[in-house]
């Protein structure tokens, strides 16, 4: 009796635990916290702290694809930023996102599809993300990044 008892509880929580899972997901509140991740990305670019900007990458092993190439890891992107991007803010620009839409793929996976603009006075550029996000260790995360990018006229000189 004891033992058919305890089975009909094992049963129950297995099929009772999966549900209370589906159900503690709360889209709105998840889409979000992902916004808030490019958010904070965002005005870590514009105060020049890449290291802050990468925090929102999966680290170590982030995928990166833009300009016909494919890139891995979080410490060669972070390289890359400081030496193609400089320490100025003019070099660095003003980065913004925006026109962002979520869709996600699994309680652990998103994909986000926006455009940014980066506004400096060399070589401004604007173009559109693709961004495959996961839930790692409770936390929102950029494990693949695409960027389709095109360069644009710099605004013209005030006084013209």
């Amino acid at each position: 009796m004891i033992r058919t008892l305890f089975t009909a509880l094992a049963l129950c929580l297995a099929f009772a635990l999966p549900l209370r899972a589906k159900e503690a997901f709360d889209e709105a509140t998840e889409r979000a916290a992902i916004l808030t991740v490019v958010a904070d990305m965002q005005a870590a670019w514009n105060r020049g702290n890449y290291r802050g900007y990468m925090q929102g990458f999966k680290n170590p092993d982030v995928v990166f694809v833009s300009g016909g190439k494919i890139k891995n890891g979080w410490q060669g992107a972070l390289d890359d930023y400081i030496r193609n991007y400089g320490p100025t803010p003019e070099s660095r620009g003003t980065l913004t996102f925006y026109d962002m839409t979520v869709e996600f793929l699994a309680p652990d996976a998103a994909q986000l599809i926006g455009h940014y603009r980066l506004d400096r006075p060399e070589r401004p550029m604007e173009g559109i993300n693709t961004r495959l996000f996961r839930k790692v260790d409770g936390r929102w995360v950029i494990a693949l990044n695409h960027v389709s990018a095109y360069e644009v006229a710099p605004p013209p000189a005030s006084g013209q």
